[in-house]
């Protein structure tokens, strides 16, 4: 029977290769740092000082933004803070009600809640016309008049 040389399949690491490369670095720097070389000319004093000013962590453009959106998203509670909401409410409905000559006011819980939640629904909606808006002109950001004619669009104001 003959033999037949077999093609070397390549396999798939799970590990990115920046992880490799980034390992492989860490391990050449420490046995260089055993090996008493790699100081670089400095003292050992001020080598600890280096270690010890590590490069802080920086994520990549937009994973934050993109970390933030998915939570939002996930979560089922109100965006806008319930105490400064209803403080702008009993404000506007006061000033209202001296235009009516109307003296006392008074609110139930659930009418305040029910009006944040109605007003989070809207502004979110209008946000989510302007971002259809902003792509439809081949942008990514939202602006001014995409929103002016998404609520032009809607016939409110």
């Amino acid at each position: 029977m003959a033999r037949v040389k077999q093609k070397n399949t390549a396999r798939k690491s799970t590990t990115p290769v920046w992880r490799e490369t980034q390992t492989v670095l860490h391990k050449k720097l420490e046995t260089k740092r055993e090996r008493g070389k790699g100081k670089g000319g400095k003292s050992e004093k001020k080598l600890k000082e280096d270690e010890v000013k590590k490069k802080r962590h920086r994520w990549r453009k937009g994973t934050v933004a993109l970390r933030e959106i998915r939570r939002l998203q996930r979560s089922t509670e109100n965006l806008i803070p319930r105490a400064p909401f209803q403080r702008l409410v009993r404000e506007i409905t006061q000033e209202l009600a001296k235009e009516f000559h109307i003296d006392d006011l008074k609110y139930q819980t659930a009418a305040l809640l029910a009006l944040q939640e109605a007003a989070e629904a809207y502004i979110i909606n209008l946000f989510e016309n302007t971002n259809l808006l902003a792509i439809h002109a081949k942008r990514v950001t939202i602006m001014p008049r995409d929103m002016q004619l998404a609520i032009r669009i809607r016939g409110g104001h």
